[in-house]
């Protein structure tokens, strides 16, 4: 059994050309357990060093590796080279194997990537020249730039400080009936992509857009409530999908890449927060209006060809127990099967977006222990299966593909408020005294608690939108405007109804889903979307890289 996948890749402006071949061989196979041979061969400029790496879709682990470093995260794997077979010329090889472990099917990886490039059989990291216009690409953000708000840059650019980053790609949410046609006072969805067209001028661009009106929206939470109630599927489909869906397929914006960022916060809410008594979320999913609304938007946006559809996959602070996260999946699967929809027309999804979950948490494992006990066992990771949003972008990537979505499926991490830097940022392992505060005094996510999810104090800007950054992700990205508010700390009466949420009130504490903690709010906050001064000075203190 082998697997051979070849690309030749341009790298980033000034880097050497880069290409691979990889052949990959499972060798030999028992009960429980494979060895492999992989052979990666520089079809590119020379190296003096490489990396590969590749993303399992089923339970495969690394045990064992020679003739390179081989190491795993998730389903994530990373090959490095050792001291004598670092050098490859065009043309030249490095062969290394290893032994795993594994239960039910063993697929072959069908994407690698070599020093950052992709090289998985498809068109690379740039496009095909020869695809004509709208065709899709791999991963849309690859060789294009990237769309970026006037009016979020125009906001970002009045703050002091604000300069350093109002130039950055955020996206465009589409939260209401009325946004797509914009106003007076705002810009809908053809100004946008009239503006995408000059920033475009004659290389690619993507635009990035939030897909966020379901019916019932966010039964959960109060501060994002929206504006159609929960049985009003039709309007949904009339007044909103459709007409997003024509604007869309005007040829004039075929030049275009559209990504899309479908449903926040919809669909998790059908597994994590129903209860035996009746609650808005179970109404939402006796009446299936969240599935059919998530099935009928793919569909529709799915048909324009330029369209890459991302849909919302929470967090792992949400999803990433046991009980979750597989529901969660097979819940994704429903809803991009409904409606017409079929799973081609899912070509990844976001996961943190709007949350402040870290990126990376570099001081300790879900292997560590401290005194016989466990890192899951403290109470920061309470049995979680995923310390951060990397390791687990990566692994419901690896579920999903299992369950019949694309192998070359792209996931995307919301980086815009999860830096965690400051004067707060530990710099190392916290104490090996007791389990909770070896977790602790390391953690880079300072919330009080991983449910709280409103306006919070001490988070920072995360990674600058990125393109390819990590096996199996397509880019990090800012889906969440940075500055805008997640709710208003009060109740403040407003013309879009928006409610308001305890869990925005810095004085609240807390309810079952947050370990009754402090909300860790800021104060003074406006209704969510709203413009947050306060919260975007925290930002720019905060933000991991530093500005």
């Amino acid at each position: 059994m082998a697997a051979g996948v070849t690309a030749v890749a341009s790298g980033p402006a000034g880097a050497a050309a880069a290409g691979c071949t990889v052949d990959y061989k499972i060798q030999s196979q028992w009960n429980g357990g494979f060895g492999a041979n992989v052979t990666v061969t520089n079809t590119g400029d020379p190296v003096t060093g490489w990396t590969l790496e590749w993303v399992y879709a089923g339970n495969q682990k690394v045990t064992q590796g020679w003739n390179a470093t081989v190491t795993q995260t998730g389903a994530a794997v990373t090959a490095k080279n050792v001291s004598y077979n670092g050098n490859l010329g065009n043309g030249g090889s490095a062969s290394f194997g290893f032994n795993g472990s594994s239960s039910g099917e063993n697929a072959v990886p069908t994407a690698f990537r070599l020093n950052g490039v992709t090289c998985n059989g498809g068109t690379g990291p740039g496009p095909d020249p020869t695809d004509p216009p709208g065709d899709r690409v791999d991963n849309p953000y690859t060789g294009a730039k990237v769309y970026v708000n006037p009016e979020w840059s125009a906001k970002a650019a009045a703050e002091p400080g604000g300069a350093a980053v109002a130039k950055q790609p955020t996206a465009v949410w589409l939260d209401r009936i009325a946004a797509v046609q914009g106003s007076g006072t705002s810009m809908g969805l053809r100004a946008h992509l009239d503006e995408a067209l000059k920033q475009k001028g004659s290389g690619e661009l993507a635009v990035q857009l939030v897909i966020y009106n379901l019916p019932g929206r966010d039964c959960a939470a109060l501060a994002s409530n929206g504006e159609l109630g929960p049985t009003e599927i039709g309007r949904y489909k009339s007044e909103y999908i459709d007409p997003i869906a024509a604007i869309l397929a005007d040829p004039k914006y075929a030049g275009l890449r559209i990504v899309t960022a479908v449903e926040i916060d919809s669909l998790p809410n059908l597994v994590t927060n129903v209860t035996p008594r009746p609650t808005a979320c179970d109404v939402m999913k006796a009446n299936g209006n969240y599935q059919k609304g998530v099935g009928y938007a793919l569909n529709k946006l799915g048909d324009v060809p330029n369209v890459y559809n991302y849909v919302d996959a929470g967090h792992h602070g949400w999803l990433g127990w046991d009980d979750n996260f597989t529901a969660s999946a097979e819940m994704f699967k429903q809803a991009a099967t409904t409606e017409g929809a079929t799973l081609a027309d899912v070509h990844g999804f976001v996961v943190n977006t709007a949350n402040y979950s870290a990126l990376k948490e570099d001081h300790f494992t879900l292997d560590d222990s401290v005194n016989g006990t466990s890192v899951r066992q403290s109470k920061w990771v309470d049995w979680n299966r995923y310390t951060d949003e990397l390791s687990y972008a990566q692994a419901m990537r690896a579920k999903l593909v299992a369950l019949g979505f694309d192998s070359g499926l792209g996931m995307l991490i919301d980086t815009s408020r999860n830096g965690w830097g400051g004067t707060a940022r530990p710099a190392g392992p916290g104490p090996r005294t007791t389990v909770d505060a070896y977790v602790n005094g390391g953690r880079y996510d300072r919330r009080i608690h991983l449910g709280n999810w409103c306006n919070q104090s001490g988070a920072g800007l995360g990674e600058r939108p990125t393109t390819a950054p990590a096996a199996g992700i397509d880019a990090y990205v800012w889906v969440k405007p940075p500055g805008e508010s997640d709710g208003s700390s009060k109740l403040i009466p407003n013309p879009d109804n928006k409610g308001f949420d305890r869990m925005c009130d810095p004085t609240y504490t807390g309810n079952p889903r947050n370990g009754n903690s402090m909300s860790g709010a800021l104060p003074d906050a406006p209704v969510s979307g709203a413009w947050f001064s306060a919260q975007f000075q925290e930002l720019l203190k905060n933000a991991h890289p530093a500005l």
